[in-house]
């Protein structure tokens, strides 16, 4: 029985067929099968005569002389009767040089005439329309799913986290690096700068400066007892860190307009007594409360004020690749304080990241106290900022994100109005120098806004995504820093130096292993 729809093919050994042959010629000898009665077969032979040919052996092997049998396999969509016709032209060779055909089903062309007629009887325009939208339906709920929708933002999040981090850090350098403009103080007992500025220039006109009458220059400095004026360079590295500790006070007001733009803000009141409301329900008074933002305050500042007097001496690449070891830290601290599970990679991973910083650390030698003083310093703020995250974690457990917000912003608050009395005492004392020339604003305001959006997206991220997205962030900024670290002050990477940089990578991704990585390697072996 065949299907509905489907053309039977007479060559078919697997199926019975009952197609109509037509005699194009006389009809010839066909050996030892060879039926006389020519009016059976022209009058359109019965179904007995044809299941007698098939049984004989219809199959066998023919030579140039016997007639070519071509195969219709094919016909169009307007044709009703499913029958297929095969035409047989007599006293045709069936092949021009002589080679042997069999018809018994197994020739590949047979074969292939087969499959397309079964395609073209089974693939209806309809059912192919509708295979089609099912597979985009499909297609768009696997792209739109809430998996795909949180790999999406993890990787925004990625990159602006690495945008941020590193525009930041390079910001700071630049401060170190940045040149004001003469100092024009003078002692009371001197010439005002102007009156010394005209009088240098009357000398130079007088004396016709050249590369031979220079010292001439010089000797009339010093008779008329003009000082020379040296240039002025950033140094307030405290100032900074306090500075930028203030754009913490930013945060519960951009959690504020996050809830307007997504239309989801209830009062300011109802939404302050919200958050009150959960403090109590953990344990907080307000006394309770201050004290600790206080001390997460101080820890904050001083983790701040360690990155950037890092950078005094480092680049900024070794100090990123430096901090990100506190990727690290968190773990120790983490199976230590919060007792979380031991993973034997992560061990392996944090005696990498130790013997990264250790390469980074005589990079430049063993005398080179500098590198060595730098290194030990983005090393601590490393370690500061890993025992923030965990004491944060310790002591407020995992809040929503509103009582995050609430705590960044009383941080900020408190270090604005109780700390400020130290950044006078190092002005006063001139172990920082804070005048408007010293310190260059633009870049200051700049690395500000982009540390306030690195934490911001580091601390608010976990809403839209997964952390392994934000804690990506703080490895893939190495590259990108010393791509420009080579563009902008024609830094080398090589030897102990890019040794260590490539070690910490390392431990850091196998810190970023889960806890049952095990598991997955199995089940990719099987």
């Amino acid at each position: 029985m065949t299907r509905d729809g489907e053309i039977p093919a007479i060559f078919n050994p697997k199926r019975v067929r009952t197609p109509s042959v037509v005699v194009t010629g006389d009809s010839s000898s066909n050996g030892p099968y060879n039926n006389n009665n020519s009016g059976g077969v022209g009058g359109g032979a019965s179904s007995s005569g044809i299941g007698a040919v098939s049984s004989c052996g219809f199959s066998n092997v023919l030579n140039s002389s016997n007639p070519q049998i071509t195969h219709q396999d094919s016909i169009s969509s307007s044709q009703q009767d499913p029958n297929e016709v095969i035409t047989i032209q007599a006293d045709t060779p069936t092949n021009p040089h002589g080679s042997q055909h069999n018809f018994g089903g197994d020739s590949s062309d047979t074969q292939t005439g087969q499959l397309a007629i079964d395609h073209q009887a089974n693939g209806q325009p309809g059912e192919d329309a509708e295979v089609r939208f099912r597979k985009l339906k499909a297609c768009r709920e696997s792209c739109c799913s809430e998996l795909a929708k949180k790999m999406y933002f993890g990787v925004c999040v990625t990159i602006l986290v690495t945008a941020s981090w590193v525009g930041a850090t390079h910001c700071i350098k630049y401060m170190y690096l940045y040149r004001a403009p003469y100092d024009d103080e003078l002692d009371d007992d001197l010439d005002t700068s102007s009156s010394r500025a005209e009088l240098s220039t009357e000398l130079e006109d007088i004396l016709a400066i050249s590369d031979s009458s220079l010292h001439h220059v010089e000797d009339a400095t010093e008779m008329f007892n003009i000082p020379p004026r040296q240039p002025v360079y950033f140094n307030a590295p405290f100032f900074a860190a306090w500075f930028f500790t203030n754009s913490s006070l930013l945060f519960f007001p951009i959690y504020i307009l996050g809830l307007i733009s997504a239309r989801k803000c209830d009062k300011l009141s109802e939404i302050l007594a919200d958050v009150i409301r959960g403090f109590r329900e953990r344990g907080f008074t307000i006394g309770r409360f201050l004290n600790r933002c206080l001390s997460f305050c101080i820890l904050w500042l001083v983790t701040t004020y360690l990155y950037t007097l890092s950078l005094h001496v480092l680049f900024a690449t070794d100090a990123l690749a430096l901090f990100a070891t506190n990727v690290a830290c968190v773990y120790l601290l983490s199976w230590v304080i919060l007792h979380e599970q031991f993973v034997g990679v992560r061990i392996v991973a944090v005696i990498l990241c130790d013997t990264g910083i250790a390469l980074l650390a005589y990079m430049d030698g063993i005398t080179e106290s500098r590198t060595l003083g730098g290194v030990v310093l983005a090393t601590l703020a490393a370690a500061g900022y890993a025992v923030f995250r965990v004491m944060f974690r310790k002591v407020m457990g995992d809040p929503p994100v509103a009582q995050i917000a609430f705590t960044f912003t009383a941080l900020g608050l408190l270090n604005a109005l109780l700390l400020w009395p130290v950044v006078l005492a190092l002005y006063l004392t001139g172990a920082e120098n804070l005048t408007s020339e010293s310190i260059p604003w633009n870049m200051l305001l700049v690395a500000s806004v982009l540390l306030l959006v690195f934490h911001v997206l580091m601390q608010f991220s976990a809403a839209v995504t997964y952390n392994m997205f934000v804690t990506l962030g703080l490895i893939t900024a190495v590259p990108v820093s010393g791509a420009l670290d080579v563009i902008l002050y024609s830094a080398t990477f090589a030897g102990m130096k890019l040794a260590g940089v490539i070690l910490i990578a390392i431990g850091f991704f196998l810190v970023m292993f889960p806890e049952n990585w095990p598991d997955y390697i199995t089940r990719l072996l099987r």
